[in-house]
């Protein structure tokens, strides 16, 4: 038989999402099928756990183009013009092909931006003070070193919404500043002079619908007072820069970003604006960075700026993985410059049009995004806009919320950051002075913060320990019985209990539960874990507790695992807690750490 015109797999059947969906209820067994698989994201939307052609709906439109030649930003803080300069320079040679420049004072532009080639590389400036000075001195410069005013690409950025969601007040008179920007830059349409950002909402703990919601609130609130003055409407919207952060959610980050776009077109269809030109750039989050286990930063940012690109932005700036607890050396640097290079160049993240169009996954997730973030937008105009909702906190208590959930999740390990929740690196050591002593989040204002501070602090609580006494706590995995369990039991406290910052002494196994009782209490360790099965807690954990109060009364004593039926019992025999799936890791570290603590008071006196 002739298989030349037949279509590849045409002999299957295709199947339908009610037959998918009822060998799922079978492999359940009674299970819930919502409660089990369907993802309830913090943004308040439901995920399902698979999709086919039959989820095809209309979806939202206007969702950005990929931009094949986007911009890898380096930030660069200008503590003199030659400085700037310099690193300027250096950048560019690694394969920077965008510089922003932070403006702490005044400097001079020629000096700044001496052999940097303005056709080739976007140039991009925060301006602190004197900005309408440096501007004219800016785009005087450009003219002189252009070929074409198209050539030029970048953005002033005033910080006006941050300076404003972060200190609690703003400058009215920066909105004359910008006009005259708009005005200054009239002739270079490529050059963007209105920058808004949301990046302080994402890294002070909110969802990614309020992120984009509230970016769009502070939009409308920028466009009325820019209309106070003679700037048309048009003119205002193909000035827009906007700058979004980027979470460690894969999947939703890539929707986020499309969803934006695809409401700021709808914004702009209510001004009458059905044409224009704007820049969407995106920065690496603080609020997904760690300082234990610094390294694994690197593979946030590769992972966030992925989702970046192929959301569709203009631009990517990657912080360097130690900015959090000192000055990024010129190692880190260009190990953050080269991440977008390598996504560019070598996985051809700048060669494919659109990859994620189509896909329903995504599709159906920056359509719920959308629809979400549109609701939460029209609340606030609802409430009086962007800047009555923030002067009356509502905005600040809306993410105050989710940023409790998130934190709780972290606690309970059921958002996973790995070097702080999971798979700590117990050979890593970390100056207490470096680690956060919780959270300093203020009800009034937003404050960008890593989601790591809580268990920060009880790090630093270990680490305060040992340069203290000069010695390391030490976990000691006492096991018996049941082989599978005890080692399955172990594994899980090595990976609990890591997160302390203690020593954690491989598992230790015995044949017998008085031989281990013994040995463990008689140890030089100062926190014993038990770990067994449920079947051998049932028949020997009472007396291994009671064996080993009975030589030692200082040490932590736990036990992996949730004997509900016994725990009572136990804790009267001298057991000081569980760890389980469902502990809170804060919680227990720092019972265990008021312990510790006690007894090395008790040795001073």
């Amino acid at each position: 038989m002739s298989t030349k015109n037949k279509t590849l797999f045409s002999e299957f059947s295709p199947v339908l999402k009610e037959k998918w969906l009822e060998r799922v209820h079978v492999d359940l067994k009674g299970g819930d099928f919502v409660k089990k698989l369907v993802w309830r994201h913090l943004s308040k939307i439901d995920i399902s756990p698979f999709y086919n052609t039959e989820n095809k709906l209309e979806y939202i439109t206007n969702t950005g183009k990929n931009s094949q030649a986007f911009i890898n930003y380096r930030d660069i803080t200008v503590e003199s013009a030659e400085n700037g300069n310099k690193q300027a320079l250096k950048a560019v040679e690694e394969g920077i092909t965008g510089l922003l420049f932070n403006i702490k004072e005044q400097v001079l532009v020629d000096k700044l931006l001496s052999n940097i080639n303005l056709d080739d590389v976007a140039v991009s400036f925060i301006l602190n003070n004197n900005g309408a000075s440096f501007a004219k001195d800016f785009f005087e410069f450009a003219e002189q070193n252009l070929t074409n005013t198209k050539n030029l690409k970048g953005y002033f950025d005033l910080r006006l919404i941050n300076h404003y969601v972060t200190k609690g007040n703003i400058d009215t008179d920066q909105f004359n500043i910008l006009n005259n920007l708009v005005k200054l830059g009239k002739a270079y349409p490529n050059f963007k002079t209105i920058t808004i950002s949301g990046t302080n909402y994402l890294d002070a703990g909110s969802n990614q619908v309020q992120e984009v919601a509230y970016t769009l609130n502070s939009l409308v609130y920028v466009i009325e007072q820019c209309l106070y003055g003679d700037i048309n409407i048009e003119t205002i919207f193909n000035n827009l820069h906007f700058q979004l952060a980027i979470g460690s959610e894969y999947f939703i980050e890539i929707a986020k970003f499309r969803a934006f776009n695809s409401l700021l077109y709808e914004i702009a269809k209510q001004y009458g604006v059905l044409g224009f030109n704007h820049v969407l750039t995106a920065k690496t989050s603080v609020w997904s960075k760690s300082i234990t286990d610094a390294h694994t930063n690197l593979l946030r940012a590769t992972t966030e700026a992925m989702s970046a690109i192929l959301g569709n932005v203009d631009g990517v700036l990657i912080d360097a993985y130690d900015k959090e607890f000192k000055k990024a050396s010129d190692f880190s640097s260009r190990i953050a410059g080269n991440i977008s290079t390598i996504l560019k160049e070598e996985s051809y993240f700048g060669k494919v049009s659109n990859p994620v169009d189509g896909s329903y996954y995504v599709e159906e997730i920056s359509t719920k995004i959308a629809q979400k973030a549109l609701e939460l937008f029209k609340t606030i105009e609802d409430k009086g806009g962007f800047y009555k909702a923030f002067e009356s906190a509502c905005i600040q208590e809306q993410i105050a919320e989710i940023r409790q959930e998130k934190i709780k999740l972290i606690s309970q390990r059921r958002l996973p950051m790995v070097g702080v929740n999971k798979y700590p690196n117990l050979m890593e050591t970390v100056s207490s002075e470096i680690l956060s002593s919780g959270d300093l989040t203020s009800s009034k204002v937003l404050t960008p913060r890593r989601a790591s501070l809580e268990i920060e602090a009880i790090r630093k609580v270990t680490e305060q320990i040992v340069e203290k006494t000069n010695k390391r706590p030490i976990v000691e995995l006492t096991s018996f019985g049941n082989l599978t369990m005890r080692k399955a039991r172990a594994a899980f406290s090595y990976d609990f209990i890591g997160v302390s910052g203690f020593k954690v002494w491989q598992e230790q196994s015995y044949n017998d539960v008085e031989n281990a009782a013994r040995k463990s209490a008689l140890s030089d360790s100062d926190v014993v874990v038990i770990c067994s099965s449920d079947k051998d807690y049932d028949e020997n954990a009472l007396n291994f507790v009671q064996i080993f109060r009975s030589l030692n009364t200082d040490k932590v004593l736990l036990l992996a695992g949730n004997p509900v039926n016994m725990f009572e019992t136990l804790t009267l025999a001298g057991l000081d807690g569980c760890i389980h799936l469902k502990s809170d890791v804060i919680q227990t570290i720092s019972e265990v750490h008021q312990k510790i603590q006690k007894k090395i008071k008790s040795l001073e006196v």
